[in-house]
């Protein structure tokens, strides 16, 4: 009874694996879908990709100048009291 049990067991979780699979399989796109959405990323435009270095660099340097400080950049602007 034990076996029967274990079999059966084994039978519906290889089962279930195998329909995750099967639907993972349908629903994922194809290779000419993953090329049109590489090609549409935000990366892909260089203006874009230049704008999001350039912030990137400013909120580096904002973050940087705010670990030099003790004042509690967090409160606002201007020296604590």
């Amino acid at each position: 009874m034990s076996g029967m049990r274990t079999m059966l067991t084994t039978g519906a979780l290889v089962g279930v694996i195998g329909v995750g699979y099967g639907m993972w399989a349908v629903i994922s796109p194809g290779e000419e879908r993953k090329r049109e959405i590489l090609k549409n990323l935000p990366e892909a435009n260089p203006v874009r990709m230049e704008e999001t270095r350039r912030r990137n660099a400013l909120m580096m340097q904002v973050l940087k100048e705010a670990a030099e400080t003790k004042d509690n950049v967090a409160r606002g602007f201007g020296s604590s009291k």
